[in-house]
């Protein structure tokens, strides 16, 4: 692929996810230019209730990598640093989680995901973090802003957590 292309990625953690997201930010810096990193969020788990709740944040990136060599090269790499283990369950507990939310304005599918991820339109804790790097950003398939998305999205139990600094 020719040139650089910027790609938001979302992350999250309910494992000492403090720590894991840190660590997560740090390693990825390492291997891709980092522009943002957007607040974190707490919220509840979806799926699988019973657990401990989520950190959620997502950064924005610019690489010259293609999506699946950010993804396998990257950020399934950094993944298993951390310690991520892959159950059936994917909504399990997990030290941290990064997928691609958009990678610049393609429509791509990757494997099992389809992206842009189609959990941006879904979830709150992913469309927030996205809404706070890049409000005006236009989504290629729906054509909203990141801020319309989050903004008709119902966020009930999502915390902003200032506190947190990555």
């Amino acid at each position: 692929m020719a040139g650089k292309e910027q790609v938001f990625i979302a992350l999250g953690s309910n494992i000492e996810p403090e720590y894991h997201l840190r660590q997560a930010v740090n390693r990825l810096a390492l291997r891709c230019h980092i522009l943002a990193v957007a607040p974190v969020y707490e919220t509840a788990p979806v799926g699988k209730l019973d657990q401990l709740n989520f950190l959620n944040t997502a950064v924005l990136v610019e690489t010259d990598l293609t999506a699946a060599e950010l993804k396998m090269q990257v950020l399934q790499e950094i993944e298993k640093e951390l310690g991520r283990v892959r159950t059936a369950d994917k909504n399990a507990p997990r030290t941290i989680d990064m997928d691609i939310t958009l990678f610049g304005d393609r429509v791509l599918d990757l494997e099992h995901r389809h992206i842009p991820d189609p959990d941006l339109l879904r979830y709150a804790h992913i469309a927030l973090p996205m809404a706070d790097l890049a409000p005006d950003y236009r989504h290629p398939e729906s054509g909203q802003t990141m801020c319309e998305i989050a903004s008709q999205l119902p966020d009930a139990g999502i915390v902003l957590r200032l506190d947190i600094k990555l």
